[in-house]
């Protein structure tokens, strides 16, 4: 006898309405929650999954306005430490970065090759 041939696991069948709003974008995905987050979900304007789009919305705008890794004085100090601890000017440059004194560090690191004081600016740049 021949088998009939089965749909990949996973892939809904021909027709099928698929979760979610797909034109939209939107994609259902399962959550696992305490019966204690649920309750709060479901007291909350618009539902459970209004409630946790505005929750992560909320949360990556929170992201992108803080200092990210690649911007902040303590990464620029790091990448400072590792490449130019011996290059003159060194401590006046970190004091002025941790003082948030751009134009003083770029003046500290005014005798260092171009592009080690390129990069230590561009990791210092406020967010």
């Amino acid at each position: 006898t021949a088998a009939t041939p089965r749909a990949p696991v996973g892939v809904p069948p021909a027709g099928a309405r698929k979760r979610g709003r797909p034109k939209l974008g939107v994609t259902a995905r399962e959550v696992t929650l305490l019966p204690r987050h649920w309750d709060w979900l479901a007291r909350q304007r618009g539902g459970a999954s209004a409630t946790l789009r505005r929750l992560v919305a909320a949360q990556m705008a929170r992201e992108t306005e803080a200092e990210t890794p690649e911007a902040t004085p303590e990464a620029a100090y790091a990448f400072l430490a590792a490449i130019g601890g011996n290059l003159p000017g060194f401590e006046a440059t970190i004091r002025a970065l941790f003082a948030g004194d751009r134009a003083g560090v770029a003046r500290a690191m005014a005798d260092w090759p171009d592009d080690i004081r390129t990069h230590a600016l561009t990791l210092a740049r406020p967010p």
